[in-house]
């Protein structure tokens, strides 16, 4: 593939991930924002983290991890505890009735993609089924 169409589909690419995700969570349930869903998701992802290591995963400040947990907890979404190796550091972690917060938002938003999925013409859903190896490989490295 040459340069030029490289950078169309990388293009098309984003904007279309871009535009999916944000028509999902806006069909979603009512809520923490996204930033706070991604946060506790990866939490119950990965289970207990030091607030820098959450921040780090997220791509985000640690300030705005700090804001972001802090509502979390308040929410009574995640539990936060002094590190007993580090006072000056917190560790985070999902309750359960945070788990089933990010469980139900994943339900909605997939139940609401399979649908969207069902309307595709079948040509579509293969395609859509043969790029997921090359989607996954993308993000692979992330996700370690």
């Amino acid at each position: 593939m040459t340069t030029s169409a490289v950078q169309d589909v990388s293009g098309r690419l984003f904007l279309a991930v871009g535009r999916l995700s944000r028509s999902l969570r806006q069909a979603g349930v009512p809520g923490p924002g996204h930033g706070a869903i991604s946060a506790l998701a990866t939490l119950v992802h990965y289970g207990q983290l030091r607030l820098g290591d959450l921040a780090a995963k997220e791509g985000v400040a640690a300030a705005t991890m700090s804001r972001i947990v802090a509502s979390l907890v308040e929410a009574g979404y995640v539990s936060r505890e002094s590190d007993p190796i580090d006072r000056r550091a917190w560790l985070a972690e999902a309750t359960e009735e945070g788990a089933r917060l990010v469980s139900g938002v994943r339900s909605t938003r997939v139940n609401e993609l399979s649908k969207r999925l069902e309307r595709l013409t079948p040509e579509h859903q293969a395609a859509l089924a043969a790029a997921l190896p090359a989607l996954e490989a993308l993000i692979a490295d992330e996700e370690r």
